[in-house]
């Protein structure tokens, strides 16, 4: 079967799952005047959706493994659509926490199991160039997020805001439901026997699945949780608004969108081990740079040089955790999806501590090289990856 149709819609979809995730930030300052609570509380909608996102992971990937990768996603973007307009109707701030969670919850199924779709059906030698420009719709829907929030929030007012995603979410799930329908029809598919729990124990027996999920739980421990300090950073070092940051901070995607313009060529001149050791320099590069950043202006080309490393090495990592353990593909890179997020989470948390004690520029200078040393780790042990011929039982 052709599967050019299915990628495009599996690629509109993912760009409004990354305009989902973003979408909230500008709305907190309405929300939390509305329903009488402080900017903290009102947070409550960004940390719900983040955790829903993350923990979720592990409940798609052994449902795809069973129903199939297309009526997952179908299903999911169904259910992301009704939660999102749920939230247009809330009346208190605590069922808007939930519908909230319900969306982080079913939107979080789409990206991952786009990915274990393309696992499925592109040869692995043309997966990563295919899964660079694959992320650019993610990239762009992150990007788009707040402006659209803040522009909508402006005009039509926040409620109205959560009604896009809703129409978008439902509009590619129900031209994907007879494309789901084909597919499964063709596709061959022996779901497994193991419980969830069993098959992410089998999974966890194979080394070079410890391998990946340890990888890209460090890097997301590492990079996003300086990273998510930057805002932060750019304001108490430089005194910048809040415009200011924002705008710099779009950077790191555009870093995102040049890698995925540029990853056929990259991919052809380096490899991926040439790769992932060059995404370590930048990362390295980059950090560094910021923790003796004199000047905004010199933030701004580094963070847009960090986009480009990031990905240099993360979509690496993607690539490979598709191809870990084809016979439960799925489950796979829910887990994968599930470390990293959980890294995040956990990274914002020790590395805040850390900028309480040292201050920002150390932890900068600290994550970046920890992100060189952990791609050099990974470069030396890709080897070993090609040549692992473990199954998953």
């Amino acid at each position: 079967m052709d599967t050019r149709r299915p990628l495009l819609l599996l690629a509109a979809a993912g760009f409004v799952s990354g305009l989902t995730i973003r979408l909230a930030e500008p709305l907190l300052p309405k929300v939390a005047q509305e329903f009488g609570v402080s900017l903290a509380a009102a947070a409550v909608l960004i940390t719900g959706f983040t955790l829903a996102y993350g923990l979720f992971q592990l409940v798609h990937g052994p449902l795809a493994d069973r129903i199939g990768r297309l009526p997952a996603v179908t299903a999911a973007l169904i259910l992301a659509a009704l939660a999102c307009a749920a939230c247009a109707s809330a009346q208190s701030l605590e069922a808007l926490a939930v519908f909230r969670f319900l969306t982080g919850m079913t939107a979080g199924a789409i990206i991952p199991l786009s990915f274990t779709f393309v696992g499925d059906n592109v040869p692995y030698h043309e997966r990563q160039t295919l899964l660079g420009r694959f992320i650019a719709g993610g990239l762009l829907g992150q990007t788009c997020g707040p402006l659209l929030g803040g522009i909508f929030s402006d005009h039509f007012g926040w409620r109205a805001t959560f009604l896009v995603p809703a129409a978008g979410f439902l509009v590619i799930g129900l031209t994907l439901l007879p494309v789901a329908r084909a597919h499964t029809a063709t596709a061959s598919r022996t779901p497994s026997k193991l419980s969830p729990l069993q098959s992410y124990l089998s999974l966890l027996r194979l080394r070079r699945v410890r391998l990946v999920v340890l990888a890209v739980g460090i890097e997301g421990f590492a990079f996003f949780g300086a990273f998510g300090y930057l805002g932060a950073f750019l304001k108490h070092e430089f005194g910048l608004s809040y415009s200011a940051v924002g705008a710099l901070l779009a950077g790191f995607a555009l870093g995102g969108i040049v890698y995925s313009a540029l990853v056929k060529v990259l991919l052809r001149r380096f490899g991926q081990r040439g790769l992932v050791g060059a995404g370590g320099l930048v990362l390295l590069l980059g950090f560094s740079t910021l923790a003796m950043a004199p000047a905004w202006q010199a933030c701004a080309p580094v963070i847009v040089a960090l986009g480009l490393g990031y990905y240099m090495l993360h979509n690496t990592l993607q690539t490979r955790a598709t191809e870990m353990a084809p016979q439960a593909r799925a489950a796979a890179v829910s887990a994968f999806a599930f470390s990293f997020f959980m890294g995040q989470a956990l990274g914002v948390s020790a590395l805040g501590l850390g900028i309480e004690y040292a201050g920002y520029r150390p932890i900068l200078a600290l994550s970046g090289v920890t992100l060189a040393a952990l791609s050099a780790w990974f470069r030396a042990r890709l080897g070993a990856l090609d040549h692992a011929g473990e199954s998953v039982g």
